[in-house]
């Protein structure tokens, strides 16, 4: 039995340039039958013109089990930290097709 626990066991590598992370204050969420594509940008005051720093391409499946993690991190952060404001952005809206398919 504890071979197949140590068999099992994953084994992940954080480079150091990822382990830095990448500042995002907008997610932008297009999908397909197939996938899930999360756009994070950085939009800075004053700048007309936002840029993408990271895209992730998710099967539904796995987008499903990260909108079930996060989740439950934000509960868990709430209970410690108290509730997080649900604040509307200021300035201009994003379009609805920025990155992915117009949507009616």
């Amino acid at each position: 039995m504890e071979k197949e626990k140590m068999d099992n066991k994953l084994n992940i590598e954080l480079p150091e340039d990822v382990a830095e992370g990448i500042y995002s204050n907008l997610a932008v969420i297009a999908h397909s039958h197939a996938e899930f594509v999360i756009d994070f940008i950085k939009i800075l005051p004053g700048v007309p013109k936002g840029k993408v720093k990271a895209r992730i391409i998710l099967t539904p499946e796995h987008a499903k089990r990260l909108l079930k993690a996060l989740g439950e991190n934000i509960q868990r952060y709430e209970e410690q930290f108290g509730k997080i404001k649900d604040i509307a952005p200021q300035g201009p809206g994003i379009p609805i097709n920025f990155g992915g398919p117009a949507q009616a």
